[in-house]
């Protein structure tokens, strides 16, 4: 946010050019570019269309200015909008910095920013102009600037009473403005012009950083610099509330197809919206997007890198061929819709070698795969009712939308979700704490975990999703994780071991839920090869391919710091090659092996409590 430091009242300018101590320049002629604002819009950001334009943040110093730019510019590059926010601060300490607090030199200030955001807003960025301006005659110039050219000007009166703006006060100068240290400080004693018509009104000392952006996001909207669908909404399937006694009555009359467990855990994926914008279980031509590109690519690259099909078999196939819609029972319930479907041929080997790079008919996942239809079929899915699993869980099942309202509720400014299918550790927790210590020192003020374990489907071998929760809930208790800014919830999806490719699965569904910053560990999504016993995917793999992965870009991977335990501190610690001889690598295995044994980790391995649950199920098997 710009300062104001020595500011004096603004003197009545007249038209006769100002002496900055520079020489004007002459002979000089404007040189067209040969490449249009069209063709810079075709290549300028993910989204077609050029979108060029200035937002001018003004108000009083604490207003709120530099916090809702900064949030502005990260909403729009998450969801492919080029923009560059040109802060006051940043911008005096560059270009301006032979500039000072004269109401001269502020003027020239105003003038090269405005200069300089029209050269933003002319190669096509959103450029958001983050000043106080507190006279209007600059803005009024800032704005002529840039309609000279044709480009779009938003002026937002970033309004919070000066009372408020005191209390604020971040940079401690209306303190010391107070006190006379400074002289001429803008509200103090020296005059803010408000604006008199300006593009928008945000009020910061009554909505919340997410409401500003929306707003302005809407502004931008409706004069057709973002796209509508930019904001990338949740789409559920379940059958509208006004349609949803016609919809039942309609599936008590079709054709039936019986699905199981899995299958209907992939019903609730496509209902809650996680798999958005799929309208059901794919067709082929997303089949064959998804196996091939790892992305659907209509409608814009979106990252889809697993295939959410139904297999039927060739018998099953037979029956519901030519009809217009069936439904889908589970347990005896029919629990779905699916209209206009398409069958097509499962390609088993070919699927697997391609999403798993292997046709190891020992891995789970793969045998379930080798086991199922011949063929697969896609369509649009209705669901009937929301989807319960009546195991005591169902509270910690938040859809998507849920999430997003959730972190709505608690003013997070930054989210960081960290997926998980075992028992948390202090190493775990250690790289969630490093995290959010990160983000704090970033800039965020209330960075929110997103603590999001699998509850779909896993193999026998690993620890089932209620004792995971048990051990989840000791450790939140324990103050390892603090409950304050940690959202525990289920994601309903299946495991399916896929390494790599199953890991852009799972970040891009945290994605939707409004998630921008995602945790990825060693070997996310892998197991040991069910043959050889060795790593079926390379382990630093999963982690550099989401680096790269198409489709992301509203994501932010955090990679996982190696954390293991320092025998000397008795803690988890950030692993220090130099000290090699300190740490003790503990294993998944290890840990499980000692819990049945019924032994205890070293002391600061886990939290004691948690250890406990963990133990507890161990038990249990053996009594079993």
């Amino acid at each position: 946010m710009e300062t104001s430091r020595g500011i004096h009242k603004k003197a009545k300018l007249n038209n006769t050019v100002q002496n900055w101590g520079m020489q004007r320049a002459t002979n000089v002629t404007y040189q067209a570019h040969h490449v249009s604002r069209n063709k810079r819009g075709q290549v300028v950001g993910t989204r077609g269309g050029f979108r060029g334009c200035t937002v001018w943040l003004t108000g009083l110093s604490g207003a709120g200015k530099t916090t809702v730019s900064m949030a502005i510019e990260e909403y729009l590059v998450c969801h492919g909008i080029p923009c560059y926010t040109l802060d006051g601060d940043n911008i005096r300490q560059g270009l301006n910095k032979n500039l000072g607090f004269s109401p001269e030199d502020r003027e020239e200030n105003i003038r090269r920013i405005a200069e300089v955001a029209r050269l933003f807003a002319d190669a096509g960025l959103v450029c958001i102009a983050s000043f106080i301006s507190p006279y209007n005659r600059d803005r009024v110039n800032a704005r002529k600037i840039h309609e000279a050219t044709g480009l779009p000007f938003f002026e937002v009166f970033v309004d919070a009473p000066l009372d408020v703006c005191e209390q604020r006060d971040v940079k401690g100068l209306y303190k010391r403005a107070r006190a006379g240290e400074i002289s001429g400080f803008t509200g103090i004693d020296s005059e803010y012009e408000k604006p008199e018509a300006p593009e928008l009104v945000l009020k910061t000392d009554s909505c919340g950083v997410n409401e500003c952006i929306q707003q302005v996001i809407d502004l931008l909207q409706e004069k057709d610099i973002v796209p509508v669908d930019a904001s990338y909404e949740v789409k559920e399937l379940y059958a509208p509330e006004n349609k949803l006694d016609l919809a039942k009555a309609d599936a008590q009359t079709l054709p039936a197809l019986e699905i199981n467990k899995v299958d209907m855990q992939w019903v609730q994926v496509l209902a809650e919206g996680w798999a958005t914008p799929l309208n059901g279980f794919m067709r082929e031509r997303e089949y064959l997007q998804c196996l091939h590109f790892d992305c659907l690519l209509d409608g814009g690259v979106i990252n889809l890198s697993v295939p959410i099909v139904l297999p039927v078999t060739s018998e099953d196939k037979e029956k519901l061929d030519g009809c217009t819609a069936f439904a889908l029972v589970y347990g005896g319930r029919r629990v779905a819709i699916l209209r206009n479907p398409e069958f097509y041929e499962h390609r088993k080997e070919e699927r697997c070698a391609r999403q798993w790079g292997t046709t190891c008919k020992e891995h789970p996942y793969i045998k379930m795969v080798m086991e199922s239809g011949d063929w697969l079929v896609g369509g649009d899915l209705q669901v009937l009712d929301r989807i319960y699993w009546q195991d005591g869980l169902d509270q910690y099942r938040l859809t998507p939308a849920e999430l997003k309202h959730k972190f709505k509720e608690m003013n997070a400014d930054a989210v960081f979700a960290f997926q998980l299918r075992n028992p948390v550790h202090n190493g775990h927790a250690l790289l969630m704490q490093d995290t959010h210590k990160r983000l704090i020192d970033r800039g965020y003020r209330r960075p929110v975990l997103l603590l999001h374990p699998l509850g779909g489907w896993t193999k026998d071998d690993d620890v089932p999703l209620s004792w995971r929760m048990k051990q989840h809930a000791a450790v939140l208790e324990e103050g390892i994780l603090n409950p304050e800014n940690t959202v525990v919830a289920i994601f309903p999806s299946p495991m399916m071991y896929a390494g790599p490719t199953e890991v852009q699965w799972h970040c891009r569904a945290r994605m939707v839920t409004g998630a921008n910053f995602y945790i990825v560990g060693r070997d996310p999504a892998g197991m040991p090869h069910p043959e050889t016993g060795r790593d079926l995917y390379e382990p630093t793999h999963g982690a550099k391919v989401l680096t790269m992965a198409p489709g992301l870009i509203t994501l932010e991977i955090v990679p996982f710091k190696v954390a293991a335990y320092n025998k000397k501190k008795q803690c988890m610690d950030f692993y220090d090659p130099k000290n090699h001889e300190d740490f003790d690598f503990i294993s998944g295995t290890r840990m499980r092996k000692m819990a049945r044994e019924g032994q205890n980790p070293p002391a600061g391995f886990m939290a004691p409590k948690a250890w406990a649950v963990l133990a507890e199920y161990y038990k249990t098997l053996q009594n079993a």
